[in-house]
């Protein structure tokens, strides 16, 4: 069927779209852990390997992400167009290769050359594709579905973080990341092949309140655009730098690997938990009031991570909050465009909203790493972590609700002209 040869009213819940979203679920998971969680979980074994510093391995990781964050933008415009089902395909087929060049990669060189490679993988198959699909997809009803995808989703690192680690235990480095590349292909290329077929929607008509494809540039260029975009990619670096440098956090206070991993597991077990109070938080706040009280809640997460030295169950159990806190984060990122502009032109909006978060959180890991580094230890770098993403919820105090949602939000004598998106 061509990509786009079919179209239906977006907004459905026919069980295509129930199709393609089962898929999706369990394509997000098997993406994220492959091409992300196995990372912080093979660094130490690959780095005594290599003889690599962590720093400049790390550096290889941003540098796929970053590259990611790039190429997100023009796979954003695609899916407007398109659909997802082509993009993600070849993205998957594209991970596959990916993955077993960084096992092959015999230099440094290769080895950002390979991640550089995944980074367009990532472009295409991680949540920005996803959510602009089930979007389109989904419609009015989108929040249920976005946020049965992040519950999923958020089991990537519970799933990949200790299969890794099993993995490492009977395997180099090199051989877990072939057997993970097999894993990626087998699970992810064939679902988003055979399952992401559902009539690709019309882009619905934009009401008064919602950018159209000819003035969506004006939105990307406005101030509460650039405002709301910066604050969020604040926020999402430090509490990413937080996350994906859990494990050498844990390791210098004496946790083994096999430990760390699992706290890594289990805080995306606490994402699961965020994304399930998310909707009825969300019915209770306004766009600007849940993004900050998420972000200023991920402050204090990150905070007590780096002070508190022990015992190890307590660790875990502020490594699962900050994965409570995460979970919420990940909704908030995904419904923030469509709650303040709509749904018209997305994936051009969101792909540009998304990118320098991606951008950031590609930095995040060498980032973090850095700053301990630097610092001569964990406290003092997740500490300035903490001050970051707090500063990111002071900003968003100061955002906008965006013009959808204050229409919504208006008497019904002030909005008789909007149809929900």
């Amino acid at each position: 069927m061509p990509l786009a040869s079919r179209r239906g009213p977006a907004g459905s819940t026919r069980p295509g779209p129930r199709r393609a979203l089962v898929a999706l679920c369990i394509t997000e998971v098997t993406s994220w852990g492959v091409l992300y969680y196995a990372f912080p979980v093979v660094i130490s074994t690959l780095t005594r390997d290599t003889g690599w510093s962590t720093g400049a391995a790390m550096g290889a990781f941003s540098a796929g992400a970053v590259v990611s964050a790039v190429a997100g933008v023009w796979v954003g415009r695609f899916i407007d167009r398109h659909g997802p089902r082509g993009i993600m395909t070849l993205g998957s087929a594209t991970g596959v290769l990916a993955v077993l060049a960084i096992a092959w990669a015999p230099t440094l060189p290769w080895f950002y050359a390979a991640w550089v490679l995944a980074g367009l993988a990532q472009a295409a198959v991680l949540y920005p594709p996803a959510f602009t699909a089930l979007t389109r997809w989904y419609g009015p009803h989108r929040v249920g579905a976005l946020t049965a995808l992040t519950l999923l989703g958020g089991l990537a690192s519970t799933v990949f973080a200790p299969l890794t680690a099993a993995l490492l235990d009977v395997a180099s480095w090199r051989e877990t990341y072939v057997v993970l590349a097999v894993v990626l292909g087998a699970v992810t290329i064939p679902l988003h092949a055979l399952c992401l077929t559902p009539p690709w929607p019309e882009a619905p008509r934009p009401n008064r309140y919602e950018p159209t494809n000819g003035n969506a540039r004006t939105v990307v260029r406005g101030r509460s655009f650039a405002f709301l975009t910066i604050t969020m990619a604040l926020g999402a670096f430090g509490m990413y730098a937080a996350t994906v440098n859990l494990v050498p956090l844990l390791a210098e206070r004496g946790v083994s690997t096999r430990l760390a991993a699992i706290a890594l597991g289990l805080c995306g077990a606490g994402q699961v938990l965020g994304r399930l109070a998310y909707s009825p938080f969300a019915r209770r706040t306004t766009p600007r009031t849940r993004t900050a009280g998420v972000l200023a809640a991920g402050a204090v997460s990150v905070l007590v991570l780096g002070l508190l030295p022990g015992p190890v169950t307590a660790l875990i159990g502020i490594a699962i909050l900050a994965g409570v806190v995460r979970g919420a984060h990940t909704l908030v990122q995904a419904t923030a465009v469509a709650d303040r502009w709509g749904t018209h032109a997305f994936g051009h909006i969101n792909g540009v909203f998304s990118a320098p978060t991606t951008a950031l959180v590609a930095l995040a890991p060498a980032a973090g790493a850095l700053l301990g580094d630097l610092f001569g230890g964990f406290p003092t770098a997740y500490t300035m972590l903490a001050a970051l993403t707090l500063a990111a919820a002071t900003l968003a105090i100061w955002s906008t609700d965006g013009p959808v949602d204050s229409a919504l939000r208006a008497p019904p004598h002030g909005r008789r002209d909007l149809r929900r998106t």
